[in-house]
């Protein structure tokens, strides 16, 4: 069965154009000369990808993404922005509000191909993602019908892909849901006053981010940053609080996370006030190993991630690895971290 392509447009010589090298290409095409002609039909026909001019009359691109973003029938489908040379400026407000992707008029035939089946293919491998998440959702609630709408709550929503060092909120922004990472690596910190980091939390895949200002309704208190390339996608305030209203099985695991979150933090201050440099730079080693897929898999962090982690300065984690190295506990090379000695470090730590 062929993909299905919408088209919104007002230009009708573009719109046409684009129409017909989409039909020889063997999709099924649907057009539309106006915003909300273009709404209307992705919720009647549900494309499996829509390209959207951005400056239109009466409902402009941003309008659509908008009302698209509103209804979880087509929340998920790839949005691409058709956008004139003129108008990249105004793209980081669309990429902002969950677009996929843009393309510059006047593009040619390959380029518009290209960018259909590129964002296609990462829809598949994002479905993947899910796949695996939602199947190691069982290890975290009970199998009921809280787990089943919880599923079909993330299956709805669209994932996002952040670039390394991408901010993906800043502590004071309102909580507008829960964040859960499908791959990837995020850190979460606060800035001291002195401008130093502290990094409240390290998260990797199938992790949940923001439970805090999420259970409380209140801003986030810290800020998230990606540590690598990574996939996530949020889950909406008014989607969770259904949810924990309408399951109570639900409710008592998101307060068990946030539980195990509240006495990771209450360890962290305890190591910071009173244990010694070694000692807090064993336990952020052990963090960091135990959070790997793989038993023995080297794991990749900054010398001022690191610090941040542990609480030190950047010159001290670098004499503290330098001895851990010649002590034989670690190796070392460049941002990369090997364990050798799992035992030692651990008896260090306690």
């Amino acid at each position: 069965m062929s993909k299905k392509v919408l088209i919104i447009e007002d230009n009708v010589d573009i719109r046409e154009n684009i129409v017909e090298i989409l039909e020889l290409a063997g999709y099924t095409v649907y057009a539309a000369n106006n915003g909300k002609a273009g709404v209307d039909l992705a919720t009647k026909q549900l494309p499996d990808i829509i390209l959207c001019d951005i400056m239109m009359p009466d409902l402009d691109g941003y309008g659509v993404l908008f009302m698209l973003n509103k209804n979880p029938d087509t929340a998920a489908i790839p949005f691409i922005f058709l956008t004139a040379k003129a108008e990249r400026v105004d793209l980081r407000k669309g990429m902002e509000m969950g677009a996929d992707d843009y393309l510059t008029k006047p593009f040619d035939d390959m380029e518009l191909l290209n960018a259909i089946e590129s964002r296609l293919k990462k829809k598949e491998i994002q479905q993947n993602f899910y796949s695996k998440s939602l199947d190691r959702l069982n290890t975290i609630i009970s199998k009921s019908g809280g787990l089943a709408e919880l599923k079909k709550t993330i299956q709805e929503r669209k994932s996002r892909q952040f670039k390394k060092n991408q901010v993906i909120y800043y502590e004071g922004d309102k909580g507008h849901g829960l964040y859960l990472l499908l791959s990837g690596k995020v850190k979460t910190i606060k800035l001291a006053e002195d401008g130093r980091e502290l990094m409240t939390g390290i998260y990797s895949d199938d992790d949940y981010i923001g439970i805090n200002a999420m259970l409380a309704n209140e801003p986030y208190n810290d800020t998230a940053t990606a540590l690598e390339d990574s996939t996530l996608c949020i889950i909406p305030i008014e989607q969770l609080e259904r949810l924990l209203n309408m399951y109570p099985d639900v409710a008592k695991e998101f307060i068990k996370l946030l539980s195990n979150d509240i006495r990771d933090k209450e360890e962290q201050l305890l190591q910071l006030a009173y244990h010694s440099v070694r000692k807090r730079m064993a336990e952020s080693m052990l963090r960091l190993y135990r959070q790997q897929h793989t038993e023995g898999e080297s794991f990749k962090i900054t010398r001022e991630d690191l610090a941040a982690m542990a609480g030190m300065a950047t010159e001290t984690v670098s004499r503290t690895l330098s001895d851990f190295k010649d002590e034989g506990l670690i190796d070392k090379k460049g941002s990369v971290i090997t364990v050798l000695d799992l035992n030692k470090l651990t008896k260090m730590k306690n």
